[in-house]
């Protein structure tokens, strides 16, 4: 059978020679050992740049409002799920994009490998039959796949995107988790005072980049509430009450919407634990609505419409 990227390079050829899309965004090597590239190719000659493997880390889904072009995007099933999620919401036209669906068994977190390696710098890594194999100055090791991916990718039950019009390679058996927000229990069994602790603890990391919002694929406002200033929403120090304000106000943005593709914890320079909110609105959604965003076409998130038997106990 062929390889994944070698199917993924015939489909965006031929899409692109019957111009069926004017632009294909993929993945590319990156500069360094475990890293890839968002990969824009705009004719047949050029698909020979694109790849794929367990580093293929970036929701490419955030590439796609505000663009005019039919493209084609090579998607996993998180990157699918936020597609959906976008077509729904009518920020992306459902004719002008092909989802290229690629079955996912996960992707290699780059901290979780350096905290292993004690931080040594990684001159090479090459991944072989459920293994990284990795070498630098004076050093050889051999990690599994398996105990090297995002904690995203360890309660991913859609392996296989669950929307596509192409799709490469063979589908990925459902993964049934047998307890996906055990996490979100633990910290939902301590009490006010400690989750306040570990929130303010894990806040004050925060130096107000906003990489999140840049990686995160639905984060696609025209003007987000942290710039507006009429009316400002809260104040631009560092002080820890307005640095919760953001990331619980952008959790509550996110709430129905969200897919946890991780990028926003990707993309945070500080390490910060951005999806125990996320995973917290994902639960509240299921248990309340029964709704995982992302899997159908047809459906808006819970939050963006409403029923008249919605529960509201929490009117008085």
């Amino acid at each position: 059978m062929k390889d994944l990227s070698q199917q993924i390079k015939e489909v965006a050829r031929s899409l692109l020679q019957d111009g069926k899309v004017d632009l294909v965004i993929g993945y590319e090597n990156g500069s360094l050992p475990l890293r890839t590239s968002p990969c824009f190719v705009r004719s047949a000659g050029e698909v020979e740049r694109l790849i794929w493997n367990a580093c293929c880390e970036t929701n490419l889904a955030t590439y796609l409002p505000d663009r005019d072009e039919r493209v084609g995007l090579v998607a996993k099933g998180c990157d699918a799920r936020a597609i959906v999620v976008a077509i729904a919401e009518r920020q992306v036209a459902r004719e002008r994009v092909v989802i290229i669906g690629v079955p996912c068994e996960g992707i290699i977190d780059r901290r979780k490998v350096a905290s292993r390696l004690g931080w040594k710098e990684i001159l090479q890594a090459n991944l072989e039959d459920g293994r990284i194999l990795l070498a630098g100055d004076g050093f050889e090791e051999t990690l599994p796949l398996e105990d090297s991916l995002y904690e995203a990718c360890l309660t991913c039950e859609q392996r296989t995107p669950p929307v596509y019009d192409v799709l490469v390679g063979d589908p990925v058996p459902p993964v049934e988790v047998v307890d996906p927000f055990s996490e979100v229990a633990a910290l939902e069994s301590r009490g006010a005072d400690e989750r306040w602790a570990y929130f303010s603890q894990e806040f004050s990391k925060c130096i107000r980049c906003y990489a999140c919002r840049q990686a995160c694929p639905l984060c696609y406002c025209p003007e987000c509430f942290i710039d507006q200033t009429q009316p400002s929403w809260f104040g631009k120090t560092n002080d820890v009450s307005d640095t919760l304000i953001f990331h619980v106000v952008r959790a509550l943005h996110l709430a129905g919407r969200c897919v946890d593709c991780g990028a926003c914890s990707r993309a945070c320079p500080m390490g910060i634990d951005l999806r125990a909110l996320n995973r917290k609105m994902i639960k509240d959604v299921w248990e309340r609505y029964g709704y995982q965003a992302g899997l159908d076409l047809a459906a808006m998130p819970p939050l963006s419409t409403f029923e008249l038997d919605d529960p509201q106990e929490f009117i008085k």
